[in-house]
């Protein structure tokens, strides 16, 4: 029994000092991850990040620091902690070949939320899609096409292509070409056209619109009109003047041509 006494004894002066500062490391380690974490949590709330992605990133920095803090009291007790690094790096490198593309997507997730390329409700072409955005998730984005279609695109594939955000800007210039008879005088066609710009309350003052003739084509003078107006009326704006011009132009008796051949037969 004196034996066993002394032994303990023994330990207790050999590992208790260890063990009380383990001990205390880990207390200390606690608190300065949770001040960590408030920190990284204020700087993502005044970065108006998305919810879930600034809780998995506070969540991965939490991990880590925890298993820094536990290597270093292992140590302090004598355990050698060079066998823990090599599995963990082992285990982290299994795991990130398994998940690469999962990973990429997350990353790409990521930067769609830091960076807002484009936001919920927006009108976006990406990744051969043109439609709504209707959610950015941490993987993968939705959305819904004009024929009310939904399609779920990986976040990786948005983000190695070109991004077209046609609802980014608030005014948007609608472009419309119309081609009439060679006949047709140049100033009856622009006021024409003019015309019917002004009585459209859709239609923006500033930028100016403009009526220009652009081409001298094979059957027929082509015009170029160009005008502004809010995002949320171009197709409005687009359908009226393509249908008021054909209007106009048969009131006012201007033939839009059909194209024309000239053919010649030898005798």
């Amino acid at each position: 029994m004196e034996d066993l006494l002394t032994k303990f004894y023994e330990l207790i002066a050999e590992f208790g000092l260890k063990i009380l500062i383990a001990l205390v490391i880990l207390f200390i380690g606690k608190i300065v991850i949770k001040s960590i974490k408030k920190v990284v949590l204020k700087i993502m709330d005044k970065r108006n990040l998305d919810r879930t992605i600034s809780s998995f990133v506070v969540s991965l920095i939490t991990a880590a620091l925890w298993v820094f803090v536990i290597l270093i009291s292992l140590s302090q007790i004598g355990i050698q902690t060079t066998s823990f690094i090599a599995v963990i790096g082992a285990a982290g490198l299994a795991v990130g070949l398994a998940l690469q593309g999962s990973l990429a997507n997350f990353a790409a997730g990521f930067l769609i939320i830091l960076f807002r390329p484009f936001h919920v409700g927006d009108v976006v072409e990406a990744s051969g899609i043109t439609g709504v955005v209707g959610a950015i998730n941490i993987f993968n984005s939705e959305f819904k096409t004009f024929d009310n279609k939904k399609i779920i695109v990986p976040n990786s594939q948005i983000m190695n292509g070109n991004i077209t955000n046609y609802t980014a800007e608030q005014v948007r210039r609608v472009d419309l070409k119309f081609g009439v008879d060679y006949s047709s005088d140049i100033k009856t066609v622009k006021d024409i056209i003019n015309g019917l710009i002004e009585k459209h309350e859709l239609i923006l003052k500033d930028p100016l619109p403009t009526v220009r003739l652009s081409e001298m084509g094979a059957s027929s003078l082509n015009y170029v009109v160009r005008v502004w107006t809010k995002t949320e009326d171009y197709w409005t704006v687009y359908f009226d003047l393509t249908e008021q011009a054909k209007e106009a132009f048969d009131a006012n008796k201007i033939n839009i041509p059909f194209p024309q051949m000239d053919v010649h037969l030898k005798q």
